[in-house]
């Protein structure tokens, strides 16, 4: 079921969220003291604020701001916060976010209309493969959206194929949630243990966290090679702890659906000014009914492109496509803009790489510098060779390669301190 306003014209849908915005500014200014602060200090009166278009007199929020000044962004009283939440913040430290009882409702609506999306429905299996602990969202929000959509959870958390196999051929779930590499890890091990994956249950993944598609909606590479095994539908689903909000595909593959109900989204330029159609930019959220800490104009880092065109299955909301890079992991290596995502999905073609870190450094030039280690079945001259001329057709340069010991970068991709596989370092 579509919600009402998703399939409203675009005109409508500009008018609603105007709306939902004029409640939101007037909320502010009586519950946060980082936005009342915030208005004062730029002389803004919330009720000039009439449309999207005004948003434009509000200055940006970031994530200094939410990490400096944590608890001024709470518009509750701790006694109303039920569940606690971190995310990182730029600073070092984690940031908190706190959600109510209504935020959790509301959060359960998000995902379970964004589960519609990819065709979960009432009664479908789901195997969840991300955590649920550790103040992590996301683990959280799935088990939430898929109870309220009435689907049947099976909570096995990350990692453990032999374990993920064990549920999927006891309980057959139909859909599972994963990280995509991760899926690789699992064809691999039911092909060691004569498993016939390509019979079981499964037929479709709610991918989350790499990208699955390109700008034009082609399969990455990685997404290529886990469905030239697996014939199974990989849906992707892009989201953010602070912004409490999914944008997940539909059926047709075209981007992620955006759900007007719970979120204004803007793309801006290096100058805070909107981009141009068809242009990319970095994503700016405003969050509509969350309760303990709405955020209003917060940059998310993410560099994205929006489309407005109507999708075929309905739904006249924006769709946001596949995400670029994050902003502050924007690379120029030798005249060439680069993104670490473009370089994950070059190095997955390779059937030797059996993992890989990407390094990114200041050299002594003062210039931005890459080191790729790899773990490779094939550490000969001509294949590192081969490596580096694939690097230099595809991205028009050519990173330096260097050959370690699986053990020693295991080591480095999965540590107990961090909840995700760790395959990017930034030391600038």
């Amino acid at each position: 079921m579509i919600p009402a306003i998703e399939k409203a014209s675009v005109e409508e849908i500009y008018a609603f969220q105007s709306e939902k915005l004029k409640e939101l500014l007037a909320y502010l200014n009586q519950n946060s003291p980082f936005y009342k602060r915030l208005f004062s200090k730029h002389s803004i009166d919330v009720n000039s604020i009439q449309t999207l278009k005004d948003l434009r007199q509000i200055p940006v929020t970031t994530k200094t701001d939410l990490q400096e000044y944590n608890d001024d962004f709470f518009c509750v009283t701790r006694d109303k916060i039920i569940d606690y939440v971190t995310t990182s913040g730029t600073l070092g430290s984690p940031v908190t976010i706190g959600l109510t009882d209504n935020d959790l409702e509301r959060l359960a609506y998000n995902e379970a209309i964004s589960f519609q999306c990819a065709g979960i429905q009432k009664g479908d299996v789901v195997q969840l493969m991300t955590t649920m602990d550790r103040r992590f969202m996301a683990g959280l929000a799935y088990f939430l959206g898929l109870r309220k959509l009435g689907a049947g959870v099976i909570r096995v958390g990350s990692g453990i194929p032999e374990l993920q196999w064990d549920s999927i051929l006891k309980y057959k779930p139909a859909y599972l949630i994963s990280v995509p590499s991760f899926l690789l890890k699992l064809i691999e091990y039911a092909e060691s243990h004569q498993i016939d994956y390509k019979s079981s249950s499964v037929k479709g993944v709610i991918c989350i966290g790499e990208a699955l598609r390109d700008q034009d909606f082609n399969p990455t590479l990685l997404s290529d090679k886990i469905t030239q095994k697996w014939p199974v539908q990989l849906f992707s689903s892009y989201a953010s702890t602070e912004m409490s909000t999914a944008f997940t595909e539909c059926e047709n593959f075209q981007g992620g659906h955006h759900h007007p109900e719970l979120i204004i989204v803007e793309v801006l330029n290096n100058e805070n000014k909107p981009v141009n159609q068809g242009e990319v930019g970095e994503l700016v959220i405003t969050t509509l009914g969350v309760e303990a800490m709405p955020l209003l104009r917060f940059k998310t880092g993410d560099i994205v492109q929006l489309h407005t065109d109507a999708c075929p299955c309905g739904r006249n909301s924006l769709r946001l496509g596949p995400v670029v890079g994050r902003k502050q992991h924007m690379i120029k290596y030798k005249g060439t803009t680069l993104y670490p995502p473009a370089m994950h999905d070059l190095l997955s073609s390779f059937e030797e790489i059996e993992n890989h870190v990407i390094e990114i450094f200041t050299n002594e030039l003062g210039t931005d510098e890459i080191l790729i280690k790899i773990v490779t079945k094939n550490n000969s001259e001509p294949f590192i060779h081969e490596v580096k001329n694939h690097f230099k057709a595809k991205l028009r340069v050519t990173p330096k390669l260097e050959v370690v010991k699986k053990e020693e970068l295991l080591s480095i991709i999965f540590t107990p301190e961090s909840r995700k596989p760790i395959t990017l370092i930034d030391r600038r």
